[in-house]
């Protein structure tokens, strides 16, 4: 597959900030208070990039990887074998000094979605990256305490907010993840979203289209592979930044396809 031609969710420039109250504070799907429109883009397979992407260049890779674990609905098999494999894929392919895992969440496209302890989820179908210039500082500041975070900063410690998304079920032939170039991603195309909880507000980007911006898809993926997805970079010139991805819906899909369902954990990848 050279490339499938799709409709995606793009934000429509507005006068005041987005927002979105999330599916935490709604207690079922989010709620948007946004503008979006439908944009058809090709999508190409990145399987045919030579050489592969890369996390600093596109902002993403597709990497083989095999997990111990059975059943990734297992809380308990998460935290005890899958985030130690995590740890180390992240920690070689990174040559970094430490990793901290801090999130998990499963998604499905069944009615429904996929359960998780804070509830049930389905794929993101608008463009976003899961951090910003604000809250991706801000993210690492509350994970490794303040004191810390200013250490590593004035040693010039690099950090990198990496997710890791991996199919629960393969081959993935339904929702599949559509990703940004993010080297060809004007900053002015993100948009800051306040993303409202229960007890916080975060932030967020949403994309704005421009037809000079390049995406791709890998077909079929399987359950021994992950894709890994930069949300936010210390490093402020010369790598990718940020990542916007979305799913969507593949045309022609068969009707009969499973569900698609994913595991996306969200890390940061220190030194």
């Amino acid at each position: 597959m050279s490339a499938v031609r799709a409709p995606l969710s793009f934000i429509v420039r507005q006068d005041t900030k987005p927002y979105f109250h999330s599916a935490a504070l709604t207690g079922g799907l989010p709620r948007f208070f946004f503008e979006t429109e439908a944009r058809v883009v090709s999508i190409e397979d990145m399987r045919g990039l030579a050489p592969p992407p890369s996390v600093d260049v596109q902002g993403f890779a597709l990497v083989a990887h095999q997990t111990n674990v059975k059943d990734l609905y297992d809380d308990d098999a998460l935290v005890q074998v899958y985030y130690p494999e995590l740890e180390a894929l992240l920690l070689g392919e990174f040559s970094a000094r430490r990793v901290v895992i801090f999130d998990s969440t499963r998604r499905s496209d069944r009615a429904g979605g996929a359960q998780n302890p804070d509830g049930s989820r389905r794929p993101a179908v608008h463009i976003h990256v899961d951090y910003t210039v604000r809250s991706g500082p801000k993210r690492a500041r509350d994970l490794l305490g303040e004191e810390e975070a200013e250490r590593l900063a004035a040693a010039g410690v690099r950090i990198r907010q990496i997710n890791v998304w991996r199919p629960i079920r393969g081959p993935v032939e339904s929702s599949p993840l559509a990703l940004a170039d993010a080297s060809g991603i004007s900053p002015a195309d993100l948009l800051a979203t306040d993303h409202v909880f229960p007890d916080r507000i975060g932030e967020i980007y949403h994309l704005a289209f421009d037809e000079r911006q390049r995406w791709y898809f890998a077909p079929r993926m399987t359950t021994d592979e992950v894709l890994l997805i930069k949300g936010w970079d210390s490093i402020e010139e010369g790598v990718a930044r940020f990542t916007p991805h979305t799913s969507f819906e593949l045309p022609d899909a068969n009707r009969d396809a499973p569900s698609r369902e994913s595991i996306e954990t969200r890390t940061l990848v220190i030194g």
